[in-house]
């Protein structure tokens, strides 16, 4: 179990009680499998539900319980810890993959993305999202929000949630599923944040992901790569999976004696991505509900793949990292390494993971 966790100070306790939860469980589901001598493993809309019981219930310790604790405690020091969690926000990519049936499940709450990278039959690899990208700009959880709130014209406003928060699903983020008098309770009491002025029927943002389940097939070298916005914002799908392609081969190449099935499995290195590219894919046009790379539009990065990356990295997580921030152009590159906090945020945000299966990099 992988899990990618964006947004939150704190994101790496969030992370392990995150897996914790929702290997709770898994574990239950499958236990409750076995004592069934008709299956042999729990179905996937079990699982599916195990997955989304864990993220909900972490974020009602979250946002609910810490309110819950806080009264008790009746103290601004305690409350300055216990609310924090529920006064931030966080995303999180989680990726469950069993090998005994080798199905692939991909949760995601928010905005980060897992993409599968897959041989096509020319030769090159294919990328597929098996997550969308979730955001007020996202015309499918727009239209979710106000179905939800049928009388409030702003729920959705500029591609954001009551014109403040971009991700329609997140951890934490109380403001937006707090009830009002809750919210000014804790303000005035504790510690907290002005409700927005359209704040009229809480909660807007869910934690609950939407999950989906992808059939892998390991002996034809499928990976998957899951990373936060940052990357995203950088290269397109299509890129990032030609990338991870191009350092395969890369490998093989300085490998050659390593193993000849390893060789002929990947073939020799291709100039340029060795990637098929769709239709309208890093042309400034949102596809399936995911954001475009706008940075490289806003920088107007320009050349062919020959031009704009390289090969040069012995972890593939750094490779795409140096590609995604300047990859040929060192100039870009060290400007961008260099900024100091808080231009650095707004310019190199997002560091991605690599997995493929059986092992993991971060």
């Amino acid at each position: 179990m992988l899990i990618q966790v964006s947004g939150w100070t704190t994101s790496a306790k969030l992370r392990q009680t995150l897996i914790n939860y929702v290997a709770r469980e898994l574990n239950n589901t499958y236990k409750a499998a076995l004592i069934d001598p008709t299956l042999t493993s729990p179905s996937s809309e079990a699982v599916e539900a195990a997955i989304k019981t864990g993220f909900n219930r972490l974020d009602h310790e979250i946002v609910h319980e810490s309110v819950e604790k806080v009264m008790k405690a009746n103290s601004k020091v305690a409350a300055a810890e216990m609310l924090a969690p529920a006064l931030s926000g966080a995303c999180a990519l989680l990726s469950f993959y069993d090998s005994n049936s080798k199905l692939l499940r991909v949760a995601c709450t928010g905005d980060s993305r897992a993409v599968l990278g897959r041989r096509g039959a020319g030769g090159k690899w294919v990328a597929t999202a098996l997550s969308v990208d979730q955001t007020g700009g996202n015309p499918d959880e727009a239209a979710r929000l106000r179905k939800a709130h049928p009388d409030e014209p702003h729920v959705v406003k500029n591609g954001r949630i009551l014109g403040g928060l971009e991700p329609s699903r997140a951890f934490g983020d109380a403001i937006y599923k707090w009830s009002r008098e809750t919210a000014e309770r804790m303000k005035r009491s504790f510690f907290g944040k002005t409700p927005s002025t359209l704040l009229k029927t809480p909660p807007y943002v869910t934690a609950e992901p939407i999950v989906t389940t992808t059939q892998i097939s390991p002996e034809n070298g499928d990976f998957l790569v899951m990373a936060t916005d940052g990357l995203w914002e950088m290269l397109t799908n299509e890129e990032v999976v030609g990338l991870v392609g191009q350092w395969i081969e890369k490998q093989n190449s300085e490998n050659k004696g390593a193993g000849s099935g390893w060789l002929r499995m990947f073939g020799a290195q291709e100039k340029g991505l060795p990637v098929e590219h769709t239709n309208g894919a890093g042309k400034g046009k949102s596809v399936d509900g995911q954001k475009t790379p706008i940075r490289v539009q806003q920088w107007g990065v320009e050349g062919g793949d020959n031009q704009r990356f390289v090969v040069e990295d012995k972890n593939v997580a750094t490779h795409l990292v140096r590609n995604a921030l300047g990859g040929k152009n060192s100039e870009m590159l060290c400007a961008l390494l260099t900024l100091p906090a808080p231009y650095s945020r707004r310019y190199r945000y997002g560091c991605p993971p690599f997995s493929p299966f059986g092992c993991c990099e971060y």
